[in-house]
């Protein structure tokens, strides 16, 4: 597995963040006992561009005002979507070249599924940040990514351009339900 020519198998984890990639796990992964704006300095913890951080800070509330809102509260202590929006946010502070997200609308309200899923569009294509999406709802999926991967029981039986596995009759039947 390579980014940007570079290996990334068998490196320590600071390692593969520092060649700029970011995770958001699957159950949120937020640190509970931190506030949520502690929760966004974590994710910048490898930078040293002070007043890059306060703009990617006031970028993240943009993006997400109810983190703004509940920037003093004990992550712990947010609802799911809002710790989803923390994970986002707090994976996004690294400024990362690839951003792996697993299961990001686990869970979740459809309202915070479509917001979520309209801020990461956003961020790959005016922050030109590349996004891996393991995601089961495939109709979602399928709206965002540029090629998409079909897995059964761990294998890939299809792989190509979303458009074309969006448009597969066979896959919406079997997997898309319409």
């Amino acid at each position: 597995i390579r980014l940007a020519g570079q290996p990334i198998e068998a490196r320590v984890t600071e390692d593969i963040v520092r060649l700029g990639i970011a995770h958001v796990p699957d159950g949120r992964g937020t640190f509970v006992q931190l506030t949520t704006e502690e929760n966004l300095r974590v994710g910048a913890m490898t930078r040293k561009d002070r007043a890059g951080v306060a703009t990617d800070m006031d970028r993240m509330y943009h993006y997400f005002p109810r983190l703004r809102e509940r920037r003093q509260q004990q992550a712990g202590t947010l609802s799911g979507g809002e710790q989803q929006m923390l994970a986002i946010a707090r994976a996004m502070m690294l400024r990362p070249k690839l951003l792996v997200l697993d299961e990001p609308s686990f869970g979740l309200a459809p309202l915070v599924v479509q917001d979520i899923f309209r801020i990461m569009r956003t961020v790959n294509t005016e922050e030109k940040v590349s996004i891996l999406l393991v995601e089961q709802n495939a109709r979602l999926a399928l709206e965002m990514a540029g090629r998409a991967y079909l897995l059964e029981t761990g294998k890939v039986v299809l792989g190509g351009p979303a458009a074309q596995i969006r448009d597969d009759e066979t896959v919406r039947r079997a997997y898309l339900g319409y």
